[in-house]
C-alpha cells in the first residue's frame, strides 16, 4: 500500500506493508484524512525534540479486519472516525487515574496516532467512533481540529463562562478557530472572532460570530464594545495571539492556549503584575477523549457544527497542500480524498 514517509525533512510517498491488526486493533482503509497545521510543524521540524518519519492523525475510513478482541467494539465495514487528535488516540490503559477521570492522554501507558496519510492503518479500536451517513468524509478534520475546537469551548463551562457572555476566539478562520467559532456559538456564547484579512472576516462572521475584528483592531473593538471579553480561546499559532487573547481579557476572566507556536518564536511571558491585577485564569486545552468525539458527532449530524473544506488533493499532493497553509492561502481546512495518489 501507499504511504506518506517523512525522510531527511521531505515527503515522500513510498510502497510499505499492509498492516496486521493487532489485539484490541482494527484495520481501517483510509477514504479520507485531513490536514492539520500539527502534521505542517512535524513535516517541517517546527517543534524541538519531536521527531517522526511518519504524519497524519485524523481520518475517516471503513474497518476492513479485525484483531483478536476489537469486535467488543466495531465491526468489518464499520465507517469509523479516528484519530482522538493524534495525542492518546493509540492507546490508553483504561484503569490509571487519568483513564477514570477521561484524560487518557497522561496515561502513562498511552500511545499517539500517526501515520493516517496512508491507505490503511491499524487503529485502536476503543477509539475508534462510527458515524452516521449524515457524516461526509469531508468530516474528517473533525477528529482533531473539531475536537480540540470542542475541549476547548467545553473549558468555558468548567471555568462558569456563562452562555451570553462575550467571548474572543482568536484565530478564527483556521483550521481549529472556524469550528470554536461555531460550537461556541451553538453553547449561547457571544463569539467575537479575530483574525486578519477582508477574505477571512467575511468567512469568520458567516460562521456564526457576533463580530469579527482584524487582529491589529481587536483590542480596542473588544474594549470599547464589552470592557473585555470573559474568555480568550487562543488558535493562533503565534505568540503575537496570545499576547492578544491575554490583553482582551476583562478583570477574572479566562484565558484557554490552544495553539502551538513554532518553538523558535520563544515563551509566551505574562507580566505577574497584569496577572494578579486581572485575577486571571490561565489554562490550556488539547484535543479531548472518546466520549468528547461522540459528542460531537452528534453535535455535527444535528448541523451545528461543520468542516469548512476549502482544499481537497491526493495523497501526491500534500507538499503543496502544506505550502498552501503554510502561507495561509485558504480558510478552514484541507482533505487528502485519494489516498491511493
Amino acid at each position: 500500500m501507499k504511504a506518506v514517509r517523512l525522510e531527511d525533512g521531505a515527503i515522500r510517498i513510498r510502497e510499505v506493508d499492509v498492516p496486521v491488526p493487532g489485539a484490541d486493533e482494527a484495520l481501517v482503509r483510509i477514504t479520507a484524512a485531513g490536514v492539520c497545521h500539527s502534521d505542517l510543524h512535524l513535516a517541517r521540524s517546527d517543534w524541538a525534540g519531536i521527531q517522526t518519519d511518519t504524519i497524519g492523525h485524523e481520518a475517516i475510513g471503513v474497518v476492513e479486519a479485525l484483531g483478536p478482541g476489537a469486535d467488543r467494539f466495531v465491526k468489518v465495514g464499520d465507517r469509523v472516525i479516528l484519530g482522538l487528535g493524534g495525542m492518546g488516540g493509540g492507546y490508553w490503559c483504561g484503569a490509571c487515574e487519568f483513564c477514570l477521570s477521561g484524560r487518557p492522554r497522561f496515561c502513562r501507558l498511552t500511545k499517539g496516532v500517526l501515520g493516517t496519510f496512508a491507505e490503511r492503518f491499524a487503529a485502536y479500536a476503543p477509539g475508534l467512533v462510527t458515524l452516521p451517513d449524515s457524516i461526509g468524509d469531508d468530516e474528517a478534520p473533525l477528529a482533531c481540529g473539531g475536537l480540540t475546537a470542542y475541549g476547548a469551548v467545553k473549558k468555558l463551562q468548567k471555568f462558569q463562562v456563562q452562555p451570553g457572555r462575550p467571548v474572543a476566539v482568536v484565530g478564527a478562520a483556521g483550521g481549529l478557530g472556524h469550528y470554536a467559532v461555531q460550537l461556541a456559538t451553538a453553547f449561547g456564547y457571544e463569539v467575537v472572532g479575530v483574525d486578519v484579512g477582508e477574505e477571512r472576516l467575511d468567512f469568520v462572521k458567516s460562521l456564526g460570530a457576533r463580530l469579527a475584528v482584524d487582529a491589529n483592531d481587536a483590542l480596542d473593538v473588544i474594549r470599547r464594545e464589552f470592557g473585555g471579553v470573559d474568555a480568550s480561546l487562543v488558535f493562533a499559532a503565534r505568540l503575537s495571539g496570545f499576547d492578544l487573547g491575554f490583553k482582551a481579557l476583562r478583570p477574572s476572566g479566562v484565558f484557554v492556549a490552544v495553539g502551538l507556536p513554532p518553538t523558535r518564536d520563544g515563551e509566551f511571558s505574562i507580566n505577574p503584575w497584569e496577572l494578579i491585577g486581572k485575577d486571571a485564569v490561565v489554562a490550556s486545552s488539547a484535543v479531548g477523549n472518546v466520549q468528547d468525539m461522540r459528542e460531537l458527532i452528534v453535535l455535527a449530524s444535528a448541523g451545528r457544527v461543520r468542516s469548512h473544506i476549502s482544499r481537497r488533493a491526493k495523497m501526491s499532493e500534500l507538499e503543496s497542500v502544506f505550502d498552501d497553509l503554510e502561507a495561509g492561502r485558504y480558510v478552514g481546512r484541507a482533505v487528502l480524498t485519494d489516498l491511493a495518489d
